[in-house]
């Protein structure tokens, strides 16, 4: 056998190998198939007593929840910009519709094999009862509470115009696992799945002690009549804000600054440390999207704004995406967890007026993600991927230690404002 033959044979069996890992073991997409949601929710009929499935109809009635729903980021799951360009760049893949339009009605063909577990090479045909109109509307009334004409709820004394069935799991977490819960497939190795909130979720002080479930913080309780001229009864909000809001991510989050000099001078080397707590979230923060990050920075700067000297931290996931998706790096905060920060910075002898800034900003996606999601894929509007969590700024003088004590009253006041169980750690 010559040298060159081997080479050959060597370069052929190599190259057989990487089209087989890639048309038969690492997946198209960056998670795994879980039977729950490699198909849409079956078709649904309306039920008697309703003149359509659309949330409009359901609004008729259920005029408060219909209004909270329509502000709510379920809402706009399929029209969401971040998701239409992800969407595109994924080649418009049909299984992200599972948990963006999970409806079969909202679905443009109906998948009826997944070979091999396959999303490429599944077998679709038109779906006869697809409404574009009704796809719009994401993830919809009907979507968890319509099963074989029957309207499901949280309630087992429902008198309504309309079949109703009282469903345990609307008073517990497991309505949200089959979209919060999405796993890894075969050549991703991450450390919990790429939207694992549903994993993360800490079982022992939240939900023992404290009763929590999801919905404790993202469908927070209220006493009104559910629906027109019906009695009033604790139900819920149907808000589910998140990520998206600046304010939900406000109240998961608490900070607290500290100096080891009360009135430094120049020449004097001054170390700030800043702790950042988990302290109203039941998982872990950031959560969701792999993409999403804090970052904790430090500057200080002159009386002209010009920067003297800077440090920036982050906080999340790091995962290698090819040849095999491997999470290397998660140093994101556990509920109840805390992490410091610490800058130090010698002040120059012939220092003038200094003050150094604190800030943490917390990105939906990196600053390069979002600039190729706009050139490549088309992303439109001006939707904020990331905004500011705490912003102070501390003078390097004499009132330092004023300032100091000033921003810590300020956030303890500012997590008490938020009142609600959600935040009552911050």
């Amino acid at each position: 056998m010559t040298r060159g033959f081997k080479i050959g044979l060597g370069t052929a069996l190599a190259g057989a190998a990487i089209y087989l890992y890639y048309t038969e073991v690492k997946p198209v997409v960056i998670f795994g198939l879980r039977s729950d949601y490699a198909h849409a929710i079956p078709f649904q009929k309306v039920p008697d007593g309703l003149t359509s499935l659309k949330a409009e109809s359901c609004g008729q009635c259920h005029r408060e929840i219909y209004e909270e729903w329509k502000t709510s980021i379920h809402a706009r799951a399929y029209e969401d910009p971040f998701f239409q360009a992800y969407w595109k760049k994924d080649k418009n893949i049909w299984v992200c519709l599972n948990c963006h339009t999970p409806l079969e009605n909202q679905q443009p063909t109906l998948i009826k094999d997944i070979p091999r577990g396959r999303v490429e090479k599944a077998a679709q045909e038109p779906n006869p009862h697809y409404d574009p109109e009704y796809q719009k509307e994401s993830i919809t009334c009907a979507v968890c509470h319509v099963r074989d004409g029957v309207i499901y709820g949280p309630f087992e004394d429902s008198a309504a115009p309309h079949p109703t069935k009282f469903d345990p799991n609307f008073r517990t977490a497991q309505i949200c696992y089959r979209c919060h819960n999405v796993e890894s497939g075969p050549a991703q190795f991450y450390n919990v799945g790429p939207c694992g909130t549903y994993a993360e979720y800490e079982g022992k002080f939240f939900m023992q002690e404290r009763g929590f479930i999801c919905q404790s913080c993202h469908m927070p309780e209220i006493d009104r009549p559910v629906a027109l001229n019906s009695p009033i009864r604790r139900g819920r909000q149907h808000l589910w804000r998140g990520g998206h809001d600046p304010d939900m991510v406000k109240r998961a989050v608490a900070v607290q600054v500290k100096v080891d000099a009360i009135s430094p001078k120049p020449g004097d080397r001054i170390v700030f440390t800043l702790t950042l707590v988990n302290a109203g979230a039941g998982h872990k923060i950031p959560t969701g999207d792999p993409d999403r990050h804090f970052t904790v920075e430090f500057s200080v700067e002159d009386q002209h704004g010009h920067v003297l000297d800077q440090q920036n931290s982050t906080m999340g996931r790091w995962i290698m995406w090819q040849p095999a998706i491997v999470e290397l790096y998660d140093n994101r905060l556990l509920p109840l967890a805390s992490r410091e920060y610490q800058f130090d910075y010698r002040i120059p002898d012939k220092a003038g007026s200094l003050k150094v800034k604190t800030r943490v900003q917390y990105h939906i996606l990196t600053d390069t993600q979002h600039a190729m999601l706009r050139t490549k894929y088309g992303l439109t509007g001006n939707e904020p991927y990331r905004f500011i969590v705490y912003e102070r700024e501390f003078p390097l003088s004499s009132g330092l230690a004023a300032a100091v004590q000033e921003s810590n009253r300020l956030v303890v006041s500012g997590s008490q404002s938020h009142g609600g169980n959600c935040t009552a750690q911050g």
